[in-house]
């Protein structure tokens, strides 16, 4: 997906919020955001995904508020959150479909976009959207090509989950190989946030998603040598989130993938053809 006009205005409110997280100067954040809005104008024509060019905006937003990782402390939150809930709901994850949809709910835990805001009781919000279940559910479909798996993940307390499911993955034969951000980027996860959750024991390989570069979704250019062969390798991509379906929905160069996320934004949702709210596990071949 390329980036579009009504993306603009919630791309410019993540960087006015992220640097309101570090600056008490609102001078400086009225600097900042200046900057960025003038970059923006100057990039969004070009013919790249979406990401790519948020991407490069936040990184200018990093660099002048002078702070590698704004998201820190909620970072830190949401994992001990989702944390909780694995202590409550463990034991009801049994299934292929049971640990997707506990990751399309993490998924839920993100600052990426102005039109949705993060539940303050992650519990019975989970609760509640377990029972709901899946607005598309194309598991069986999924689970039928995971023999080897590269697992695209996404934001920080979603990791827990996806944790989970990758265990399962392993367990029932797949070869799995996982994916993180190579630098801090909103909330996301990064190889710090999953080595401290011992993904570099459980699963086949543990991988960023670029060399050192803060990069939403995947930017298959930037992507390391170890990464490129798992997705030449790969007999199904699982994408989480939706900055990974704006950086694959239109490359066809693909194994068959899976876009597993909560739809937060109208842009994602008209693109689907579905509401905002829907939880996605959506298979295309």
């Amino acid at each position: 997906m390329k980036l579009t006009a009504s993306c603009t205005d919630c791309l410019i409110s993540r960087v006015e919020y992220e640097s309101r997280l570090c600056i008490d100067d609102p001078l400086r954040v009225s600097e900042i955001v200046d900057a960025c809005r003038d970059l923006l104008r100057r990039i969004i024509a070009d013919p790249v995904p979406a990401p790519v060019i948020a991407s490069r905006v936040h990184r200018l937003a990093y660099r002048m508020i002078g702070d590698d990782d704004p998201y820190r402390s909620l970072k830190k939150g949401n994992n001990e959150d989702a944390a909780a809930v694995c202590r409550k709901v463990r034991g009801d994850l049994s299934t292929f479909r049971d640990l997707a949809l506990a990751s399309v709910i993490g998924n839920t835990l993100d600052y990426g976009s102005k039109a949705h805001t993060v539940t303050d009781n992650f519990v019975e919000f989970f609760r509640r959207e377990f029972a709901a279940g899946l607005t598309i559910d194309d598991t069986a479909g999924i689970e039928g090509h995971a023999s080897r798996v590269v697992y695209l993940a996404d934001n920080c307390g979603e990791i827990v989950f996806d944790a989970l499911f990758a265990d399962y993955l392993k367990k029932s034969g797949s070869h799995v190989t996982f994916a993180v951000r190579g630098a801090p980027i909103l909330n996301d996860a990064t190889m710090e946030d999953a080595v401290a959750l011992g993904l570099d024991r459980r699963v086949d390989l543990l991988t960023p998603n670029t060399d050192g570069v803060a990069e939403l979704g995947l930017n298959r250019e930037l992507a390391p040598p170890a990464l490129a062969d798992a997705l030449d390798r790969a007999t199904l991509v699982i994408a989480k989130g939706m900055a990974n379906y704006e950086s694959l929905s239109e490359d066809r160069d693909l194994p068959p993938v899976a876009y597993l996320m909560s739809v937060k934004c109208s842009p994602i949702g008209a693109d689907i053809g579905i509401p905002v709210g829907s939880r996605v596990a959506l298979l295309r071949e």
